[in-house]
C-alpha cells in the first residue's frame, strides 16, 4: 500500500461528544459507516483500502517463488563464504537466510501473501541452510586430505624415499559412481545435515532451534495480509466524550 494509506490500528476520536473520526481522512462518520480491524471508517476510505489490496494471481506467485529461489541462493552464498572464510559455523546467520527468502518472496509477489507462499518460504530457508553444509564440509574434507598427503611425504622424505610404502597386494578399486549419483547423496546429506549434527546433542539442538527461529521468520514474513472490512454499518458509531 502506498503511504497515504492509513493503517486503521487505532480509533481517533474528535473532542466532541457523539462524534467520531474516519482514521483514513479524519472527517466525521455520519449515516453508514465501515469498520477497518475493528476501527470506524468512512465509505470511501473503506472502498480505497479494497482498491489497494494486492491480488493473489499464478503470475503473482510464480514472482514470488522466482525471487524466493534468489534469496535463498543469496543467503546460501552468505553461510558458505562466511564459514569458510572465517572457520566458524554460526548458525546465526540462519536468522538471515530466513528474511531474506520472506522478503523476496513478499517483494515478487507484490505483497501477497498466503499459505502457498509460506510453504515455499520454510522450504528455500530450510534448503538453503541445510545444504550449506555440503561445500563447508567438502572444504573441511579436502583441506584434512591435503595436510595428510604433506605429512606422509614428509614421513617418506624422512625415510631417504619420495615414495610411500606400499602393501604386496593391492585392493581391487571401488566401483566409479556416476555425477548424478555423487549430487544426489551429497544433496540427501545435505539436507538431514541439521538432524546429522545431532550426534552432539548440545551442539546439534541449539543449531536445529536456530534453524527453525529463521523458519518462522521466512513464515512471518509471507504471511497473509489481513485487513478485515466489515460494512456498511448503520448503526451510529460508538463515539469517546473528549
Amino acid at each position: 500500500m502506498s503511504n497515504d494509506v492509513p493503517q486503521f490500528v487505532t480509533a481517533e476520536y474528535s473532542n466532541k461528544a457523539a462524534e467520531t473520526v474516519c482514521k483514513g481522512c479524519a472527517q466525521k462518520i455520519s449515516g453508514p459507516y465501515y469498520r477497518v480491524n475493528g476501527v470506524p471508517a468512512c465509505a470511501s476510505c473503506a472502498q480505497r483500502l479494497k482498491d489497494q489490496l494486492p491480488q493473489d494471481s499464478h503470475q503473482a506467485f510464480v514472482r514470488g517463488v522466482l525471487l524466493g529461489i534468489g534469496g535463498a541462493i543469496v543467503g546460501f552464498g552468505i553461510y558458505v563464504a562466511f564459514a569458510l572464510s572465517t572457520g566458524w559455523m554460526v548458525g546465526y546467520i540462519s536468522l538471515l537466510v530466513g528474511y531474506l527468502v520472506g522478503k523476496a518472496i513478499a517483494f515478487g509477489s507484490g505483497g501477497v501473501g498466503g499459505r502457498r507462499y509460506q510453504v515455499v518460504a520454510v522450504l528455500l530457508t530450510y534448503m538453503a541452510v541445510s545444504l550449506a553444509a555440503v561445500p563447508i564440509a567438502i572444504s573441511a574434507h579436502m583441506k584434512a586430505r591435503s595436510a595428510q598427503q604433506h605429512a606422509q611425504v614428509n614421513a617418506a622424505t624422512a625415510r631417504g624415499t619420495t615414495q610411500p610404502q606400499t602393501s604386496g597386494t593391492s585392493a581391487a578399486p571401488a566401483p566409479k559412481k556416476s555425477v548424478a549419483e555423487i549430487i544426489g547423496v551429497l544433496v540427501l546429506v545435505g539436507l538431514a545435515s541439521p538432524f546429522l549434527e545431532m550426534v552432539e546433542p548440545m551442539h546439534g539442538i541449539i543449531g536445529l532451534i536456530i534453524l527453525l527461529v529463521g523458519v518462522q521468520i521466512a513464515w512471518k514474513i509471507t504471511a497473509a495480509r489481513k485487513l478485515d472490512i466489515a460494512g456498511p454499518i448503520s448503526e451510529p458509531a460508538a463515539a469517546t466524550p473528549g
